[in-house]
């Protein structure tokens, strides 16, 4: 774990530690509620949207799509900027909203792969996610190291994606999907731990437990998608 962790936990006694594991477990429960609660409504909406052409058509179909596309990202930044000052309620509204929208952005996939192979990959995906973040969960190793090398993998599958915009490489396409599997395959892990250390080394309770919970389950919500999303590149069946 980080140094701050290491010093916590090594400054507490037994007894105490105890009950900090206790809290722990509550505290980590919360955040997987959260996110599988955001999974979920992503897939309704998901299939809400594709169910319904006019809607679907409206949204794809115009400019509109970007604003859709985009949308995430200024919750994700209002969220991240506002979370010392907003409210538990407000927080969880943005939360429930960025995961609807997110829900309406990949709808596009029910149109692009079969219903069998985004089943399969969801499997996939979730034993995967499932077991990096228990190793992350569970490992003496500090991970830290690993999300700056992480975070440098993300900026430049993003730069190559932007640049393959215009090439339209089938090659670039599979390279970065590959990567990216890599990539948030490593992130289930550090997130996890990112998250465990956090709340060992604040003790939050309240408010700010809640809101840190959220803020987690966006960090492990966007691993689950995006690697998700990458191994359908890989290994979906196109309709």
């Amino acid at each position: 774990m980080n140094t701050e962790y290491r010093q916590t936990v090594a400054g507490t006694r037994p007894a105490d530690l105890a009950v900090v594991d206790t809290a722990l477990r509550q505290y980590m429960l919360r955040v997987y509620n959260y996110m599988a609660s955001g999974l979920a409504l992503s897939g309704i909406v998901a299939l809400l949207t594709v169910s319904s052409p006019a809607f679907f058509q409206a949204v794809f179909g115009t400019p509109l799509m970007w604003v859709v596309m985009f949308a995430p990202l200024g919750i994700l930044f209002a969220m991240s900027a506002g979370m010392n000052k907003m409210s538990v309620t407000t927080i969880q509204v943005l939360y429930w909203l960025l995961v609807a929208t997110m829900g309406v952005s990949i709808s596009s996939i029910f149109v692009i792969y079969t219903a069998e192979s985004i089943t399969r990959v969801f499997f996939i995906t979730a034993a995967t996610f499932g077991a990096m973040s228990l190793w992350g969960y569970t490992t003496k190793r500090d991970l830290s190291s690993l999300g700056a090398f992480l975070f440098m993998g993300l900026i430049g599958i993003f730069i190559a994606s932007l640049v393959n915009i215009f090439l339209q490489s089938s090659m670039v396409q599979w390279v970065v999907s590959v990567i990216g599997v890599l990539i948030f395959t490593g992130l289930a892990a550090y997130d996890t731990q990112r998250i465990k250390a956090d709340f060992i080394a604040h003790r939050m309770e309240g408010d700010v437990a809640t809101k840190s919970a959220i803020m987690g389950a966006v960090s492990l919500y966007l691993d689950f998608l995006n690697l998700f999303m990458f191994l359908l590149r890989l290994m979906g069946n196109r309709q």
